[in-house]
């Protein structure tokens, strides 16, 4: 497959998609950029942890037919406790607007799960965390730092701020 023009990532549909035996080596092989390591674990790593944990929710993220990304959620709704626990975006589909629209496709899943009230999710912090993104889709710090990750969160029941396009 070739490069995407620029303009590939407004027109693609963005999908969140089951994984399955054909897929799952495909969305391990996805990267994130290099100094990007130390913000995520690798894909194959996550799918381990969700193997061994039942609230584990997990997605691989699709423009059109590509694989472009992957994430986790923490979903327990006995609890009515929903974290975004992984989320990624390959480094040659990074800067397309795949991870906005991934999050947006996210938030709308966690809206329809029983008594969420609100998505958490937390961060490394340093140059080149994602605290910008986070903060762009309406994602506010709680004022809690775990394990030397910056915990954030968004009230689910609340509209998703949107830019004009």
């Amino acid at each position: 497959m070739g490069e995407a023009s620029p303009s590939a990532g407004v027109q693609a549909k963005v999908s969140l998609r089951e994984l399955s035996a054909q897929t799952v080596r495909d969305i391990c092989d996805l990267s994130v950029a290099p100094g990007q390591e130390r913000f995520v674990a690798p894909n194959s790593v996550s799918i381990a942890e969700a193997y061994f944990c039942e609230e584990a929710w997990f997605r691989a993220i699709y423009a059109d037919e590509t694989p472009v990304g992957f994430l986790m959620l923490y979903d327990d709704p006995q609890k009515a406790e929903y974290h975004l626990w992984r989320f990624m975006i390959a480094e040659s589909h990074q800067g397309k607007g795949y991870a906005r629209r991934a999050m947006e496709l996210l938030i709308e899943h966690v809206r329809g799960r029983p008594m969420a009230e609100e998505l958490v999710l937390s961060y490394v912090p340093g140059e080149g965390s994602p605290e910008g993104f986070y903060r762009g889709l309406g994602f506010e710090p709680t004022g809690e730092v775990l394990e030397g990750e910056v915990v954030m969160s968004l009230r689910v029941s609340e509209r998703l701020g949107r830019t004009a396009e």
